[in-house]
């Protein structure tokens, strides 16, 4: 299992690494509107080195160690059941995406999840390395989630991997700042969160915020009539409150949540 686990981080990694670079050079090349980077980028990727300190270092088993230990102590609704791999693997990955757009909801209604939350909507600009904005607490508390969830459910391994790996590449590919071409953006759209449907979720406009919690699937939000299919006037990205040069410092991002 170490092994296993090893290897799938390192390989996550390589994938995410390869596809960030790949996204940031379309965003170098056509960008959907003007982002700066500099100290802003430091900052947004200093964060995700310390989340994933934060998290090797509080949660060791992480998710696909506590799928394993769920099937070998045949813990969970999924392990007391015999049934077809491809069935477990699919109904891992939806189950673990409505799990997340719950828990981003969550982030938006429960104040003090928000505080936490905002440190990633306060970044004034959107790009593939907001992907990255997250404070290490959120980002441990989430793992915690996700983590009760599969060992809940009793996720399979394999699932709860496909859905790890796709997840983060969705992750930055939402976040990336670069418009689909019109021909493929409402088809996309009507099955996955693209771009532009996430980037009104970015919006300093309180009710754009408060809407298209998803990361994968662009169904929830329909579902669960969170969806916003067109930003309202002219979007600003970021916070009312901190549409300055503040959140591009790692030091003011980590503190913000305890701020009055």
């Amino acid at each position: 299992m170490d092994t296993f686990a090893m290897q799938w981080e390192l390989g996550a990694f390589g994938a995410m690494a390869l596809v960030f670079a790949l996204f940031a050079l379309v965003e170098w090349l056509r960008p959907a509107r003007e982002a700066p980077r500099g100290h802003r980028w430091v900052t947004n990727l200093a964060l995700f080195a310390l989340d994933t300190l934060a998290v090797r270092l509080i949660v060791p088993l992480l998710m696909i160690g506590s799928a394993a230990l769920a099937a070998e102590r045949g813990w969970g609704l999924l392990n007391q059941f015999e049934l077809p791999s491809w069935a477990g693997g699919a109904m891992a990955i939806l189950a673990l995406d409505l799990a997340l757009y719950v828990q981003h909801w969550a982030t938006h209604r429960v104040p003090l999840l928000w505080r936490l939350h905002k440190v990633h909507h306060s970044d004034p600009a959107f790009d593939v390395t907001t992907a990255a904005r997250f404070h290490p607490f959120e980002i441990v508390l989430s793992m915690g989630f996700k983590m009760a969830v599969v060992v809940a459910l009793g996720l399979p391994v394999w699932g709860v991997f496909a859905f790890e790996l796709v997840f983060n590449l969705a992750t930055l590919f939402t976040h990336a700042n670069f418009a689909l071409p019109r021909g493929l953006e409402r088809p996309v759209r009507a099955l996955l969160v693209t771009p532009d449907m996430h980037r009104i979720h970015h919006s300093a406009i309180q009710r754009e915020t408060d809407s298209n919690y998803g990361t994968l699937l662009s169904g929830w939000d329909r579902l669960f009539g969170t969806y916003t299919r067109k930003a309202g006037g002219q979007l600003t990205i970021g916070l009312e409150e901190y549409q300055d040069t503040r959140p591009h410092k790692l030091g003011w991002s980590l503190l913000l949540p305890f701020r009055k």
